[in-house]
């Protein structure tokens, strides 16, 4: 027993043991954020193309292939706009064309001259059910380069890009949790090993498992939590400045969703010390009643 009453002294050889548990929450943190992105950036996805229709009218093989556009969105614009359960419809503008392809071909001269597609885009009356085959069949009469696009094939993609991420991060969490017990519960082995005449004295004077137990419990569960805050809260750094890369002058990537967390994701984060707090309280309880059971 030291001066300080306790069983493990946390000045003799804690550092590597903090240093692991330290590294292993910055992980769990950086996991459990970019879950949360990509949770965030589904749902934003899923908002933004819902209820939303767009009309393409392809560039004709041959012709005049301006006035040919031209005719075929106005014929197709009447169509969506006569259409039941279709509250609204517009073609885009040439500057709205320009900056959708602008993230991928940039934007010059050269850019403006190529023969782009016309778009229109429409919106659904929320909650109406519109017959979308009906619809293109129409469409296609009065318009025979137009294409109808109701985005579900993309809302599907997007969703399982996103499940994948989201169910990825889960899977190295769940093995952060697994490689953390097992770092407490070698340790807590080997402080077991190393305090063995102690414990000894403390059985033969009568004291329980449980109370040899509680003192490693709380020396892990100590080690665990101050340990565990300091990479949750590096991690929440981090992401908490991936919002001022613009400022510095990074520029982000248009189609992709920003890595930067809000306040309130980022206070999940605090999660993360609260778990390994937890996981190193009950891997320690059980491996020492676990060894105190094997020797006495």
């Amino acid at each position: 027993m030291t001066r300080s009453g306790r069983l493990l002294p946390r000045e003799k050889g804690a550092a590597p043991l903090d240093v692991v548990i330290g590294v292993m929450a910055f992980l769990a943190a950086l996991a459990l954020g970019a879950s949360l992105v990509a949770e965030r950036a589904s749902a934003g996805w899923r908002e933004g193309l819902s209820d939303r229709l767009t009309v393409q009218i392809l560039v004709p093989a041959q012709g005049d292939a301006n006035a040919t556009m031209g005719r075929e969105a106005d014929a197709a614009l009447a169509v969506l706009r006569a259409a039941p359960g279709i509250a609204h419809a517009a073609p885009l503008s040439e500057d709205e064309m320009q900056s959708l392809v602008e993230p991928w071909l940039g934007k010059g001269a050269l850019v403006a001259e190529l023969p782009l597609p016309r778009l229109i885009d429409a919106t659904i009356v929320p909650g109406a059910r519109v017959d979308l085959a009906a619809l293109g069949a129409q469409l296609r009469a009065v318009a025979p380069d137009a294409q109808l696009d109701d985005h579900g094939h993309w809302i599907a993609r997007l969703k399982s890009l996103a499940d994948t991420i989201v169910f990825s991060a889960y899977g190295i969490l769940f093995l952060i949790a697994i490689a953390t017990a097992s770092i407490v519960a070698f340790a807590t082995r080997a402080g077991l090993e190393a305090q063995h005449d102690m414990v000894a004295l403390l059985h033969q004077m009568g004291a329980h498992a449980w109370f040899i137990s509680r003192a490693f419990e709380r020396h892990y569960a100590l080690a665990a939590f101050g340990a565990s805050a300091v990479g949750a809260l590096a991690a929440a750094a981090l992401f908490l400045a991936a919002g001022g890369l613009e400022f510095a002058g990074l520029e982000a990537v248009p189609f992709l969703p920003p890595i930067a967390l809000k306040l309130t994701e980022a206070a999940w984060l605090a999660a993360v010390p609260a778990i390994a707090t937890l996981i190193a309280w009950a891997t320690a309880r059980l491996s020492v009643l676990a060894a105190v059971r094997e020797i006495y």
